[in-house]
Parts: structure tokens; sequence; C-alpha cells
């Protein structure tokens, strides 16, 4: 293998951008290794090559009119670079490292920001994008920011241990096969979204005070374990949310001061479809479960649902909220009772929804939610009650004690 040392004085030359420059004379197979300064972007990289950073200060900095790294080879690696200064264009996609049909593309221990997008994947395959710093351009509402981390038709790819902030999202669309493991995000909008993509490992992320930890679309076939999402809040808050998803396992999450736990809209979607949780924690959020549209069955088993204002709701008139199945969970404000000591209560545990079933089916009416109003009309409904109340769940096997005893977040 040939090593080109390109050191920053090269710009001495004349050349009118040395980083291209070199990127031309290389060949397949090649490492270019970067000492500290300040290399131009808006650079190509269109055949198998590295480029490693050999000091913390390696800056490849764009002119804020496109992708500052464009990478449109297999096989190529970028390793320890500051990569900033890209352009502002959704259409265009504008990102600190952008590839196409790039197939096995490293992106390992760079600090990106600045940029759009951070990482985007166009029909890349078995990528590693892993280990870096990546946030967005200052100044932008969240919406309008790209995402730090965008697989687009991109299958098999790892997405590892990232810190990502005051970005959007950590997206994968029409993309499968693809593990998103041990990332951290802060501030941003949905942390890990996916539409349309199935047989995804989403494990051991910790995403927290997003609008959305997690939010899967029209996808299947998923295993979603070990995470931790902390304080979604806003207009749609939510630790994991699942629209039209079906055949997806969530188990071993822990869902810790959001506005809902878990929100079900219309999930699962296909008929004799399947969606399973169990061992997950879902604690002081103001929602433990929402369901939304609900027509086929989930199951819950085994979850601890401590410290949530309510356990679960139904916003909609006509779900078929018995579709849903529960056994073996923990529920904070069970009052049954366990004579033979097995750690299984004897009576079920039942909820009922009375006079507060209005502000599930009228969200204006939840300015008044903990009122004395509503307060005096539960405690009247449950006394006499003046309409038939709802059974929103039963779990007849539930446990006396958490599942699990200790919480580390």
């Amino acid at each position: 293998m040939k090593f080109l040392l390109l050191v920053f004085m090269i710009a001495t030359f004349g050349l009118s951008n040395p980083l291209q420059e070199a990127i031309n004379l290389a060949k397949d197979g090649d490492t270019l290794w970067l000492n500290d300064g300040i290399y131009s972007g808006n650079v190509v990289v269109d055949k198998a090559i590295t480029i490693i950073g050999k000091g913390q200060n390696v800056v490849i900095k764009g002119d804020k009119t496109s992708s500052v790294i464009k990478v449109t080879s297999k096989n190529v690696k970028l390793i320890n670079l500051n990569i900033e200064g890209s352009g502002i264009s959704q259409m265009t996609l504008d990102a600190g490292i952008s590839c196409l049909n790039g197939n096995n593309l490293l992106v390992e221990k760079n600090r990106i920001k600045d940029v759009l997008f951070g990482v985007e994947l166009s029909q890349c395959n078995g990528s590693i994008i892993r280990d870096n710093n990546i946030t967005s351009k200052e100044g932008f509402d969240i919406p309008q920011r790209g995402d730090a981390i965008r697989a687009w038709y991109s299958h098999e790819n790892l997405i590892e241990k990232n810190y990502v902030y005051n970005s959007r999202d950590i997206v994968a669309w029409f993309s499968s096969s693809n593990t998103i493991r041990g990332n951290y995000g802060h501030g941003n909008r949905y942390a890990i979204h996916t539409m349309y993509s199935s047989n995804n490992l989403i494990e051991e992320n910790k995403f927290s005070y997003g609008a959305v930890g997690m939010y899967f679309m029209f996808s299947t076939k998923s295993l979603v374990k070990n995470n931790t999402i902390i304080g979604s809040s806003g207009a749609f808050g939510v630790g994991i949310a699942l629209k039209d998803v079906s055949d997806f396992d969530i188990k071993d999450n822990i869902l810790l001061y959001n506005a809902r736990g878990f929100y079900l809209d219309r999930s699962p979607l296909n008929p004799g479809a399947l969606n399973s949780f169990e061992n997950n924690q879902i604690l002081h959020n103001i929602v433990g479960v929402q369901l939304h549209a609900t027509q086929e069955r989930s199951i819950f088993l085994n979850n601890d649902f401590i410290g949530n204002m309510d356990t679960a709701i139904n916003d909609t008139p006509g779900s078929k909220i018995d579709q849903i199945y529960w056994e073996g969970n923990y529920f904070d404000e069970y009052e049954g009772y366990d004579l033979d000591r097995n750690g299984i209560g004897d009576v079920s545990y039942v909820n009922f929804v009375y006079a507060d079933r209005l502000w599930q089916y009228y969200p204006t009416l939840r300015f008044f939610y903990g009122s004395s109003i509503i307060s005096g009309l539960n405690f009247l409904a449950k006394l006499a009650p003046f309409s038939e109340p709802i059974k929103l769940l039963e779990d007849k096997s539930p446990k006396m004690k958490p599942n699990k005893e200790k919480t580390s977040v």
C-alpha cells in the first residue's frame, strides 16, 4: 500500500485545492495523512482511499455551497477529521459527508459541525458510522436542520457510538437490516426515525430532551431493546412511537419523564401481526401508554409502570382495546393482595376509565385535567357511575413488586 503525506504547506505551491489535488493523484488503496491545518472542502472522493487526520486539528472546511466531502467510491475511510461548512440546501442534501453508491464506507472519530446534514448515505450499503460527534447549523429551527445521520435506500450499515445533538434525526428510510447501537443524542427532534424499513436492530442508545425519542413508521420486523429515553416533551412528546408498524419486539427499554411513554397509532397495522412490549420500565411519564385507532393485537409482558399520571389512555372511540393483552406487569397503583405469596396478585389489576374519558376524546378539556372539577366527577362516578365505565385494560397476573428492582440512567 502506498502512503502519501499531505502537509498543509503544500498550499504554497499555488494549487487551488491541495486536498482535491492529492485525492486526484492517489490510487486505490492509498492513505492520505493530513497534518494539522485548514484544508479546503467541497472535495470529491472517487476512489478507494483512506484520509486520516494525524492530530486533532485537521479541519476540512467547505465554502457553504454544497457538501464538504462527497464520496462516490466504495471502500473509502474518513478518520479523525474536523468537517464543517456545508451549504444549507435541503433539496441537494448538503452535508458534512455525502455518500452516493459508496458501499463499505467508514466514517470514524470525526467531529462534524456547521453542516445541514451530518452524514448522508444514499444507496450506500455495508458502511460503518462510528464514534463521531455531530451537530447541525446554529440558528436554524430544529425542523429546518438536516439529519445528523441519514440513511436512504441503504442497508446493512452499522451506526454506532455517535454523539448527536441539536440536529434533527437519525433517519433510516427505505433502509433495512441496519444496526443503530450505543448512540447518545440530546436536543434533537426524533432521535431515531425509521420509515418503510424492516429487520433493523436499535439497541443501547440513550436520548434525552428531544421531541420524540424514537418514531417508527410503516416499518416491520425490528428489534428495539435496552434503550433509554428521557424527557421527550412538547406538542408530541413521546418516548417511543409506532405508526402503522407491525411485528416489532420492544423490550428492556427505560422511558422516563416523557409526555407519553409509548404511543401506538394503528399498530400493528397488518392483520395477524403482533407487536410485543416486554420488560420495559415506563417511569414518571404523564401517560404510560397512549392507544390510537387500535385494531390488531399487541402484548405487554412483565413491564413496570411506576409514577405515571395515567397508566394508559385510549383517545379513539371505537378502538379495539380488547386486542391488547396484558400479563405479569407491575402497576404501582395496584391495590390487590397476594395471600399465597407467589409474587403475583390474587385479583386482576383493572383500569377503568370514568369521567376523565372526556379529556381523552376531547383534547381541549385537558386544560382541566387534575382540577377539582374532574377529580370530583371521577370520585362521584366511582361511587355511583352515571355512565358505564370503560375497561381500558386488565392484567390477570399483576406483579406485587417491580420486575426490575433498580433503574440506572
